[in-house]
């Protein structure tokens, strides 16, 4: 495995690791494991500066974004906020969120799609990552909490944006006003996760997924994922006339032409590079 180690910046504490491997998949790991990978401005930092490396990375074609240790990410760092007087800290969440949700929008526009693997918990901001997937895999223990509004705070990390749209508004608000923990069951019944799979194998499964994406049409993934998002604010005739203009677009790519080829001959299409190790 190939790649480089991104730290959360000069601040100490938060630190998020990036791995590009020979699939093309890049590995995002969030290293707070004696915090629950607990989001603190380095954390948020190091989440912004994997993303823009994913982006600017040559070979990237799908990435993995999971957490060390027993929890995937339990949210804010509530300790550190809560160390600063009251008129520093306004000013330092909007610090941690302007990275985090910059580390969001870069994530959001790549072609490569995003896979999450959940265990333990996901709470607040971690609930959030998990709904920005375009894959969550979530192991048969994992649980998820929207929990903002149960110390006063509101959300972040886009998560009253994508939980409406994945769940529904009101099951969305039940969630986020309540702060009622599910299942990993539940989440996949509501469409916030993909698929649930036993603890035990959620690495070897989110890995295996990750690579088959890897061996994807990275560029169809891309359209696909940007018509997918617009779709659910535009009207029928612009979004038809959207997919028609992806679809030309598509059909004479390099990946496209290779796709239809290989459908012709009766084998697999095989988009994925060879990286030297």
């Amino acid at each position: 495995m190939s790649g480089d180690t991104v730290s959360g910046g000069p601040m100490s504490g938060g630190t998020v690791r990036v791995e590009v491997d020979d699939a093309g998949v890049a590995h995002v790991e969030m290293c707070r494991a004696e915090a629950g990978n607990a989001i603190d401005l380095a954390m948020a930092r190091g989440l912004l500066a994997a993303a823009r490396t994913c982006e600017g990375a040559d070979g990237v074609r799908a990435v993995l974004l999971t957490g060390r240790g027993r929890s995937f990410c339990v949210g804010g760092d509530l300790r550190e906020f809560a160390a600063l007087p009251g008129d520093r800290l306004a000013a330092h969440l909007d610090r941690v969120t302007d990275a985090l949700h910059g580390a969001l929008r870069v994530f959001a526009a790549l072609d490569a799609p995003l896979v999450v693997a959940v265990q333990g918990a996901a709470a607040g901001a971690g609930l959030g990552l998990a709904a920005a997937a375009d894959l969550t895999l979530a192991a048969s223990d994992a649980t998820f909490v929207a929990a903002y509004t149960g110390i006063g705070y509101s959300p972040d990390a886009g998560v009253s944006w994508s939980l409406p749209r994945l769940v529904g508004p009101k099951r969305a608000l039940d969630l986020l006003l309540t702060n009622r923990r599910i299942t990993a069951s539940e989440a996949a019944d509501m469409g916030l996760v993909s698929r649930v799979v036993d603890a035990g194998r959620l690495t070897e499964e989110a890995g295996a997924t990750a690579e088959l994406l890897a061996r994807g049409a990275t560029r169809a993934f891309g359209a696909t994922r940007r018509l997918v998002a617009a779709g659910l604010s535009s009207g029928l005739d612009a979004h038809l006339d959207a997919e028609a203009r992806g679809l030309a677009d598509a059909a004479v790519s390099a990946e496209g032409r290779a796709g239809v080829a290989a459908f012709l001959a009766r084998r697999r299409p095989d988009h994925g590079v060879s990286r030297a190790i």
